[in-house]
């Protein structure tokens, strides 16, 4: 609950209360689809592409929502629905908050409950791996302290704010995952968050379509080391040179990975030691792909750079999509790691199931999104990687996932939809057989397994 006055909502949205008591208790939770809308919410009326969602107010205050914070335009109407309905409906009683700009004070409102709350905030992004690391922070951080984290992938400008406004009094951590899609994003994530410890897992061919090239994505990525407040704490891979510019004395810098300052030690069945600045760490891992074990790292280093004491059985739920391991019926073992792709986690996952028990390994793969115009030599470089490792039957999905076969010489099998994927496993798997399905979103490769 952000429990403020409603007049303390109002202001920290940097808002007028147009309606509603100002010292009624504040909402449950803050929410953007009027279709969500449950007793004690707040809507925010965000802008949208085909409505304005201040278009839906009164909706979501006959939905019984707390209130609404909407722009200047659309708050008569939610006043007037308000003071129509005193004592006998849903709306009785509501705050309706106006603002100049939605999405500001959304930002405006989470930036006030983040520094109402007082707790440990870290902030995670990278080319690849971010969720899977947030998810594993959070995991190290839960024994000790009281921690919230980013749903699945609540990244974004949206995402993060209502991350925020989540989480309860009480909360000592919160970790938040950061998205970017373009320059100027991350800084507008760390003015929301402002983040006590940074973490960058790593930077990599994405996104290119927008930036370029791996060092615009390196100096987008870097405007969190940019952006963290003077004796804050950030977390970068050992020896990535294309950080190394943009990190800072007045920062606390954790190097992690070979060569860093954390590293790993011994790891050997889930028994992982890992030493973090001449101080041993000993962990108990449910899991051993060597990619999660380097965002371990990163996390650790996170965890030690903000004072947490970490060691002990480590828990972790991954988010959805990302290396769930799926036993099907006849003994075919799928890996179903198809949320997104790029080269570098393209390259993780590849090494991961050619190193796995398998009688044959099968790679279900969808093309690599937002490459710009290197795509198709990335795509060929995976293809011939997969045939290094000795991947045994590649089905490339749908025409852009073609570029793959140019230089791999195994067992082919190209379709033209997730659907025709699914339906030729059901005929090419064989018991014994691990089968590896991972692509961009935008693929929809989830529905193999629908």
């Amino acid at each position: 609950m952000i429990d403020l006055s409603a007049s303390r909502v109002a202001e920290a949205a940097g808002g007028q209360l147009a309606a509603g008591d100002p010292e009624r208790a504040g909402p449950a939770r803050a929410v953007i689809n009027s279709r969500e809308v449950e007793s004690g919410d707040l809507f925010v009326g965000l802008p949208g592409a085909g409505a304005h969602g201040g278009e839906f107010a009164v909706a979501a205050l006959d939905a019984g929502a707390w209130g609404v914070l909407v722009a200047r335009e659309h708050a008569a109407a939610a006043s007037a629905a308000a003071a129509d309905s005193v004592g006998h409906s849903a709306c009785s009683g509501a705050a309706v908050i106006a603002v100049d700009d939605p999405l500001a004070a959304l930002h405006s409102l989470a930036r006030g409950w983040r520094r109402e709350l007082g707790a440990k905030v870290f902030a995670v992004t990278g080319s690849t791996g971010k969720t899977s690391t947030k998810d594993i922070l959070a995991a190290l951080l839960r024994p000790r302290l009281v921690t919230h984290a980013s749903r699945e992938n609540w990244n974004t400008e949206i995402g993060l704010p209502l991350t925020i406004l989540e989480a309860p009094r009480g909360t000592e951590a919160l970790v938040l995952e950061m998205a970017m899609r373009g320059e100027g994003q991350i800084a507008e994530l760390v003015a929301v968050a402002e983040p006590d410890a940074g973490v960058i897992v790593n930077v990599g061919p994405v996104h290119l379509e927008l930036l370029g090239t791996v060092e615009r994505v390196a100096a987008a990525k870097a405007e969190l080391i940019r952006d963290l407040r003077p004796g804050a704490a950030c977390v970068v891979p050992a020896s990535e040179p294309l950080l190394e510019a943009h990190l800072r004395e007045d920062v606390d810098t954790w190097t992690f990975g070979p060569g860093g300052e954390v590293h790993l030690l011994a790891f050997d069945a889930g028994r992982t030691e890992i030493e973090a600045r001449q101080e041993t760490v000993s962990l108990e891992l449910g899991y051993s792909e060597p990619h999660n074990l380097l965002n371990t790292l990163a996390a650790v280093a996170a965890a030690r750079a903000l004072g947490v004491t970490v060691g002990g059985s480590v828990s972790v739920r991954f988010s959805s999509l990302r290396g769930e391991v799926v036993e099907l019926p006849g003994g075919v073992t799928v890996v179903n790691d198809c949320y997104n792709a790029n080269p570098m986690s393209m390259r993780a996952a590849l090494d991961h199931l050619a190193t796995s028990a398998a009688t044959r390994r099968v790679a279900v793969l969808g093309a690599m999104a937002e490459l710009g115009a290197g795509s198709p030599g990335y795509h060929r470089e995976i293809g011939s990687h997969a045939a290094a490792l000795g991947i045994d039957v590649l089905v490339p999905v749908g025409e852009g996932a073609l570029g793959y076969t140019d230089e791999f010489d195994g067992e082919t099998h190209p379709v033209a939809t997730p659907e025709q994927a699914a339906t030729l496993l059901e005929e090419l798997a064989r018991p014994g057989d691990r089968v590896l399905i991972k692509g961009s979103r935008s693929v929809g490769l989830e529905r193999v397994l629908a």
